[in-house]
């Protein structure tokens, strides 16, 4: 598994057009084959801060979503969202073990 965790700032007023754009691309990403999980976190103390969290089943699987016509439309519609370029760190799995994410 390859966990990638997503960091986003959006400008205050795009946080409505930001969330509905981006469960858009999680609900149809969720569907790829190739990802275990994908949840859309919002900061409470910051509503304008945002995680994507994207398990992945392998490290090809970010590729290949990246390659997705939900992934291109998420990402050119929110890019004027953004306050800042978007971040990513990548993490590897350690529990629930592999098999445990269904």
């Amino acid at each position: 598994m390859l966990i990638v965790h997503v960091d986003v700032h959006v400008k205050p007023e795009f946080i409505d057009a930001f969330i509905a754009a981006t469960l858009e691309n999680a609900r149809n990403s969720a569907l790829e084959p190739g990802i275990a999980r994908f949840d859309v976190i919002q900061d409470h103390a910051d509503p304008a801060h945002f995680v994507l969290v994207e398990v992945y089943r392998t490290p090809d699987d970010p590729a290949r979503h990246k390659e997705t016509a939900h992934y291109a439309a998420w990402r050119d519609t929110v890019a004027e969202m953004m306050a800042s370029p978007r971040t990513s760190v990548k993490y590897a799995n350690l529990f629930p073990e592999d098999a445990g994410w269904g």
